[in-house]
């Protein structure tokens, strides 16, 4: 039998089968001086993610983008403003203000007046219709990764945004990370990385950490990591057309410390880094994820007029309240969500049981603006653990795209055309239509608990090649390990696979309705999909087979897991990370691949104190005669994805106690 090693941190290998640890540091998991671009917003609400001090790569052809409809009605002229150099209330590091009081730049006109604002120095600036059309109202709360962000309650032509230059903000309270909606837009050379800068949080206590704070440029930046983009920009000329952004970009503030203000960078009016809000990302108080799935793309659907969906969802943990989370992500249009309800699942779409009515903010119905979240209130509905559950969600109008996770091993259910809401049945006659996607649905949680484990992974975590409906996939398999035994808190296991994903690059573009639907990259998605996860305390990263099979090479991925684990590090999260398992006989894991797959693992396994604990998952399963093989009791059949046999040998791997 195949023995794995396990080391110290000191480097000494300790005789113990199916692991590996490492445990970085003190110092570098305190760091608190980087920040991290990544679609976000603060209150206990609950989505993707770039580190500050990443390159962002290559420019890259924009998808074809999906919009709502244009306000045919065009608003009223603005009211003349005074010149924004007179509106700031405060010098910088003044006496701290409300950011709306600091106000000092234009960035929204309306399309009848595009003169009334100049958002980047040049006279161009976002559009107020399209703003409308994608749900972004005057004054909306766009929740986004557990923060609530407040979009500026102001008139198009009106101030909306702050120049960052040393101003002191009033904000208060408790949370885990601080979100900003920003931009990058100056009248010096635009690039694609836009303006940054160093700022400060001040705590009650007296004490100060830094940030480091990224607005990537309103044209040019990254399209993956962008909260909203919109199809036009308007100059004085009338509109232009080409996608405009908006991002939502996350940084670390000090944990159980309450905040008293936040000083912003002195980027200066040049760099044009433009704060439009910021809020903190709350605590989870109490709840832990029990369910989870990422978002892997846009794509066309249907369309569907007044249909109810059905989807089946399997819990890790289980709790005596419960609330689901809903997902916009990637879309550049708002969608309505008549009602939703939870139930245990009796037989095929059928439930056991009365299904349970969810609110929204007291509400049974919703709107979930273009790229933000929602969650339910909480409800009165005990979850069990290891446990088939039923959400249903009723569309009641048109729907043509949505966001969804393409691949479930599982089967879900929908309605027809024009059936309307059978949110509240218990029969499943009405859904006569199989689903093999998730939409819009990204988490369900439960109260109580100890937190979570979250596993960022591709198809093998996403479970293809085990059986369907089965719930055979390996972190399925870790979830009911943790229950059955006492040594460590039961935690809940949150499966953030996603078929085809890749650890480096981008598969799906980041906007626009498209047929691949394989996500972004691991580190793109890494806010979204990890550290704003409910009670996300450890993540078991196991990914980067679809990299070297690609061509990417072994230092590319090793580079990116090194980013990946300082910025998980740095947000207070324990960091596994697990080897590749051998694709031999896959038809195109090429020599050049299997190079580059050896040299993954042997970073991996060296650790080099940036992990905390590695999981040997190659060695739990290659075929020790042909070592870029798995054995073949544990092949799928096609040699890269694992049986339900080779499932259970990757969680056998992970030594429990490695997970605290």
């Amino acid at each position: 039998m195949t023995r794995m090693l396990r080391t110290s941190k000191r480097g000494a290998s300790i005789g113990t089968p199916g692991r590996t640890r490492h445990r970085p540091v003190a110092a570098a998991r305190r760091t608190v001086a980087t920040g991290v671009v990544a679609v976000a917003a603060a209150c206990a609400l609950g989505l993707g993610a770039l580190p500050a001090t990443a390159d962002p790569g290559p420019d890259r052809a924009e998808a074809a983008d999906v919009t709502g409809p244009d306000n045919p009605t065009p608003d009223p002229a603005p009211d003349p403003v005074p010149d924004p150099v007179l509106l700031g209330d405060a010098a910088p590091d003044g006496e701290p203000l409300p950011l709306e009081r600091l106000f000092d730049n234009r960035g929204v006109s309306d399309d009848a007046h595009p003169g009334a604002a100049d958002f980047d120095g040049r006279g161009d600036s976002f559009s107020a219709q399209e703003l409308r059309a994608a749900g972004w109202t005057p004054g909306r709360t766009i929740a986004v990764d557990g923060a609530a962000l407040r979009w500026p309650a102001t008139a198009p032509g009106r101030p909306d945004n702050v120049l960052a230059a040393g101003q002191a903000v009033r904000l208060s309270g408790r949370g885990e990370a601080l979100t900003f909606l920003v931009a990058g837009g100056g009248p010096g050379a635009r690039t694609r990385d836009g303006a940054a800068g160093t700022g400060l949080v001040r705590y009650r206590d007296g004490s100060r950490s830094t940030y480091r704070l990224r607005a990537p440029d309103w044209r040019t930046g990254p399209l993956p990591t962008k909260l909203l983009g919109l199809p036009h920009r308007n100059t004085p000329d009338g509109r232009r057309a080409g996608t405009v952004r908006l991002y939502a970009v996350t940084v670390p503030v000090e944990r159980g410390r309450e905040v008293s203000s936040v000083t912003l960078p002195r980027a200066g009016r040049e760099a044009g880094l433009h704060v439009f809000s910021l809020a903190l990302r709350g605590p989870s108080n109490g709840w832990t994820g029990t369910w989870a799935a990422s978002t892997s793309g846009y794509t066309t659907v249907g369309p569907w007029t007044d249909r109810t969906l059905r989807l089946v969802v399997h819990s890790s943990a289980g709790g005596p309240r419960a609330r689901i989370r809903l997902e916009n992500t990637f879309s550049p249009a708002p969608v309505r969500i008549g009602h939703a309800t939870v139930a245990l699942r009796g037989k095929g779409a059928a439930t056991a049981g009365r299904a349970v009515p969810l609110a929204f903010g007291g509400r049974s119905g919703t709107e979930l603006p273009a790229g933000a979240q929602q969650f339910s209130d909480p409800v009165g509905f005990r979850v069990p653990p290891d446990t088939d559950l039923l959400v249903s969600i009723h569309l009641p109008g048109t729907v043509r795209a949505l966001p969804v996770h393409s691949y479930t091993s599982q089967t879900s259910y929908l309605s027809a055309d024009g059936a309307g809401d059978r949110t509240g049945e218990r029969g499943g006659e009405a859904y006569g239509t199989a689903l093999p996607s998730w939409p819009l649905l990204t988490g369900v949680d439960v109260a109580g608990g100890p937190g979570s484990v979250v596993a960022l992974g591709d198809s093998i975590t996403d479970g293809e090649r085990s059986t369907p409906g089965a719930n055979r996939r390996w972190p399925d398999l870790l979830a009911r390990r943790l229950r059955d035994q006492r040594d460590v808190p039961r935690f809940g296991v949150l499966n953030q696979g996603i078929s085809g994903n890749r650890v480096v690059t981008d598969r799906y573009p980041g906007t626009g309705a498209s047929s691949v639907l394989s996500g972004v990259s691991a580190e793109h998605r890494l806010e979204r999909d990890v550290l704003a996860q409910t009670g996300a305390r450890t993540v078991v990263v196991f990914e980067g087979v679809n990299d070297i099979r690609a061509g990417t090479t072994g230092d590319e991925v090793i580079a990116t897991l090194k980013r990946i684990a300082a910025t998980a590090h740095e947000r207070g999260m324990r960091v596994a990370v697990a080897t590749i398992a051998p694709c031999g006989g896959f038809f195109d894991c090429t020599d050049e691949a299997e190079s580059y797959r050896v040299a993954v693992n042997r970073h991996i396994r060296a650790g080099l104190g940036l992990y905390d604990a590695v999981f040997d998952f190659d060695a739990a399963v290659r075929d020790p005669d042909r070592p870029d093989r798995m054995l073949p009791r544990f092949d799928g059949g096609d040699h890269l994805h694992p049986n339900d046999a080779g499932m259970r040998a990757f969680s056998e791997a992970i030594d429990l106690r490695e997970l605290i």
